[in-house]
């Protein structure tokens, strides 16, 4: 096999491009949205445009209207996007759907005083930045070298973090404006964001895996020696692309790929698509993205004493910082470590903000001087421990459900599995930024109850039925699920042979143990 490593510093700087180009644009967009539009909910003007007038005259957004607002965003979903990942490439489809996004936007900011306009451009948005979220670990694990290819996944979450934060910078600074522009730049700010991706992909690879699965196999090896920072007749090419076109004709020989073969028994498909949505489906119900969209309302009823804006600021700066040390513990630690002790600490986190802003926390609407000091130190309790389970989700549970949906599918399937987990976790964006102002309407605080519910079945989930995927070829996960390891024994699994030979279509290849080449994977 070769290094561990890719074979240059060119290699490693290139791949570093690939995952800072690509999802710095849709990652980027992803984040950038779910931080504006919490600001947005309470700015006086956006309330004045887009809200309904009280008895006493005052305009106000109704927990039924910020549900619709935010949530028509995540309603686009994900799925579109596997019926464009192979017939258009991954950076087509890049392409035609970060126009999609930035058309979105151009109707949300062009709008006056129609709610429906502003939802229905949220929901074309939606459909643009959903598609690119499911192609961005699509794309980025077909082209990272497998030494660092977790790493290069995690920076798909800084991005998305690093989005959220500039959206919070940004309105910061245009709250105060007293006109529509308050809301008007932050939101219209997408459509530059939207024509850098647009443009930024004409300097990226196609796919290697998708080049050879589509007969062009001249370009892949073009692509693979690039990534690899080697000639094109190097032995390291010429060994990726053969055992990389024996794996997609073993894959192809059953014809085209249907949706249900996701969830087929064969080398325990159903297991992997299902691991990845329920890994989306948590991560989504962990309790961060409630801070994100609805933080600005949520922290003004804990009085302490700063601005929604800063305080929203301080909680994007500290998700950035905790992304960072992701980029080397997902290595580290590897995927299940990380997870595991993700749930652990984020679920304490909930908990104690559930029942300290529960008993503690004066009513929602309750003026600044009444506050008690009880009532102060709770909110700066509620806060810290808000900022905490915001750190430890950024280290753990943001970057690695998609790292693991990024490594875990052959080619086949590769796309409508990915798109079925990316799906998930839009579906379940769309139900909490739906139904949380609703909730939080009911029973305030305690609504951490329902997220910490969710992390300690997502403790169990992860130890019982998630395989550790750190350091192997995206073919050798393939042998990892026909092995039949339990997943809290995989740690140790080595792969034993050289996958997808001439002479075998299933398992039991025979080869040198643990050898391969070092692939763009």
């Amino acid at each position: 096999m070769a290094g561990d490593v890719p074979t240059s510093r060119r290699a490693v700087l290139l791949a570093i491009f690939i995952a800072f180009g690509e999802p710095l644009r849709s990652g980027f967009l992803f984040g950038y949205d779910m931080g504006v539009i919490s600001g947005c909910l309470i700015m006086p003007d956006f309330i004045s445009r887009f809200g309904q007038m009280a008895p006493d005259g005052q305009a106000y957004l109704s927990s039924s209207r910020q549900s619709v607002i935010v949530s028509l965003l995540s309603a686009g979903g994900a799925i579109a996007q596997a019926f464009t990942a192979d017939r258009f490439g991954r950076r087509g489809s890049i392409l035609f759907w970060s126009a999609i996004f930035t058309s979105g936007v151009a109707i949300q900011t062009g709008t006056t005083y129609s709610l429906v306009q502003l939802v229905i451009g949220r929901f074309i948005a939606g459909l643009g930045v959903g598609s690119l979220s499911a192609i961005v670990p699509l794309y980025n694990g077909e082209t990272a070298p497998k030494a660092i290819r977790g790493t290069i996944l995690v920076i798909y979450q800084v991005q998305i973090i690093s989005g959220i934060f500039l959206s919070y910078l940004f309105e910061l600074g245009s709250h105060r404006i007293n006109n529509s522009a308050s809301w008007r730049i932050p939101v219209g700010l997408q459509i530059i964001w939207g024509l850098i991706l647009l443009s930024g992909m004409f300097f990226l690879p196609e796919s290697p895996r998708h080049l050879l699965g589509t007969g062009r196999g001249d370009e892949a090896r073009r692509v693979i020696a690039e990534l690899n920072g080697v000639p094109e007749d190097d032995p390291l090419v010429v060994g990726i692309v053969e055992e990389l076109d024996i794996a997609i004709k073993v894959e192809n020989e059953g014809g085209k790929a249907t949706w249900m073969e996701c969830f087929s028994p064969r080398n325990a498909m159903w297991r992997r698509t299902v691991n990845g949505m329920m890994l989306q489906f948590i991560q989504q119900l962990n309790g961060q993205n409630f801070y994100y969209y609805y933080g600005d309302i949520f922290f003004e009823s804990a009085g302490a004493g700063l601005s929604p804006y800063v305080i929203q600021t301080i909680l994007g700066a500290v998700s950035v910082a905790g992304t960072l040390p992701a980029l080397y513990y997902i290595e580290a630690w590897g995927r299940r470590k990380s997870l595991l002790l993700g749930a652990s600490a984020q679920a304490v986190c909930a908990l104690i903000v559930a029942l300290v802003g529960h008993y503690c926390l004066a009513p929602s609407g309750t003026a600044v001087s009444d506050l008690t000091s009880r009532n102060r130190a709770a909110g700066g309790v509620v806060i810290a421990f808000a900022i905490l389970q915001v750190f430890v989700f950024g280290t753990t549970w943001g970057p690695t459900p998609w790292v693991y949906l990024g490594e875990s599918f052959p080619l086949r399937v590769r796309p409508k599995s990915i798109a079925l987990g990316s799906a998930s976790n839009w579906f379940w964006n769309f139900m909490l930024s739906f139904f949380s102002p609703r909730i939080v309407d009911k029973i305030g605080p305690l609504i951490m109850l329902v997220f910490f519910g969710m992390l300690v079945v997502g403790f169990f989930y992860v130890y019982f039925a998630i395989p550790e995927t750190k350091g192997i070829t995206l073919e050798e996960v393939d042998e990892l699920y026909r092995s039949g390891i339990m997943p809290w024994r995989s740690a140790g699994w080595k792969p034993s042979e050289k996958h997808y030979r001439k002479d075998s279509h299933e398992g039991d290849e025979k080869g040198a143990s643990g050898s391969g080449s070092e692939e763009v994977a």
